[in-house]
């Protein structure tokens, strides 16, 4: 008897697909702006030196591999909870905020995504259209109903009015995820003043906001960052975060991240993480260590926590240069102003406007990969290589 017989193949990952194909482009001019991870000029995802200090303390002084608990590391928790909602946030001094880590932002996105399906039964998720695709993929996993409210029309420039007026619409107490910063795919942020807007919206509707919090220090900075979450959760008595700490301490394949909840008081506090502990215990029972016990070692050291906080700001303004760079190197080609939105958008991420027809001849004719919805990478570029991809965009645009 063949067990398998029936068991079906499914597609491999698109963004994962491109990967191997640009590893099989023989064209040693390729580009790879396809897969989201933080590159330098060489090309290469470098470990950032306060990282490596912090291995070799923990090499030092590590006595144990036994397991850290449901929740986590608590050193990690406590130092990754101040650097989110702030030193000085009301929350952490009214011991109504806790952490549970988890194996990546991504598992905090299938925990929160559990967490809502068993103990708010019936609510619907909404999505921004477009948003990371896994989202659609977790949350579908996890059984909720996902509903998605416009972000970016179809002339790829954000829109505001028409988020807003689907947010309105959104019955009362539906989980709303909203991008804190360098929204994945389009890099178009919020301004202070659409996030005031939003704010009023989520609290008159009476709605849950969860926002996912993936790049910080990525977009104009640490702190500024955390701006909206800071904003959301001083002004609302329950809030949810996802944070990863893959791209702004590069520990992408350590899987560092974390579920935090705001809630009403202390004592719904423990209500809920006791659901994140239950759920998780049925997912991963509990989280790796090592990840967690770097950025906790960072972040608690002073010497380490400044040389990490230069390199985060050293990464940022090389992306921010990049955009720019892009931009001024189509200007020759007459493409500068249709391009503009690219140094205006925040993070590692741009939506091009390049069309699905327009990145597959930039694949098949200058071995520039990208994904077929016209997202760049931009953190994979290096600046000797600007003119190249203004001038293969400028081919197939023409």
């Amino acid at each position: 008897m063949k067990h398998f017989a029936d068991v079906a193949r499914v597609p491999g990952d698109p963004i994962l697909g491109l990967l191997d194909a640009y590893r099989a482009d023989p064209n040693p001019a390729k580009l790879d702006l396809g897969v989201g991870v933080y590159k330098d000029a060489l090309g290469l995802t470098p470990i950032p030196k306060a990282v490596k200090l912090a291995e070799q303390r923990l090499i030092d002084s590590e006595q144990t591999k036994s397991y850290i608990g449901g929740h986590g590391d608590p050193l990690f928790g406590e130092q990754l909870l101040r650097l989110v909602l702030g030193e000085a946030s009301p929350a952490l001094v009214e011991n109504r905020a806790g952490c549970t880590q988890t194996p990546g932002g991504t598992g905090a996105l299938r925990l929160v995504g559990e967490f809502i399906a068993k103990c708010l039964p019936g609510r619907s998720l909404w999505l921004s259209d477009p948003t990371w695709p896994i989202h659609e993929t977790l949350f579908a996993a996890a059984r909720l109903k996902v509903e998605h409210y416009p972000y970016v029309d179809a002339q790829n420039r954000l829109d505001v009015p028409g988020m807003l007026a689907a947010l309105e619409q959104i019955p009362s107490g539906d989980v709303v995820l909203l991008h804190a910063c360098c929204h994945n795919p389009t890099g178009y942020d919020l301004s202070q003043s659409d996030w005031r807007q939003v704010l009023e919206i989520v609290r008159r509707r009476e709605l849950l906001p969860l926002f996912d919090f993936a790049y910080q220090g990525f977009g104009d900075g640490l702190d500024e960052d955390a701006w909206a979450v800071r904003l959301f959760v001083e002004a609302l008595p329950e809030v949810l975060i996802t944070s990863s700490c893959s791209k702004n301490f590069g520990l992408y394949r350590e899987r560092t991240g974390a579920l935090i909840a705001v809630t009403v008081d202390g004592s719904s506090l423990i209500d809920v993480r006791s659901q994140f502990a239950s759920v998780a215990r049925n997912l991963w029972s509990t989280p790796p260590s090592h990840g967690a016990a770097v950025v906790a070692t960072i972040l608690a050291n002073s010497e380490l926590r400044q040389l990490w906080q230069q390199e985060v700001a050293a990464k940022r303004e090389r992306i921010a240069g990049l955009r720019q760079g892009l931009v001024e190197a189509l200007a020759p080609h007459g493409l500068a102003e249709r391009f503009a939105h690219i140094a205006q958008q925040r993070g590692m991420f741009s939506y091009t406007g390049l069309t699905a027809d327009q990145v597959l001849r930039l694949r098949r004719d200058d071995s520039v990969y990208l994904v077929e919805s016209g997202r760049a990478n931009i953190a994979g570029l290096d600046a000797a290589r600007l003119d190249q991809l203004a001038a293969a965009i400028a081919r197939v645009t023409a």
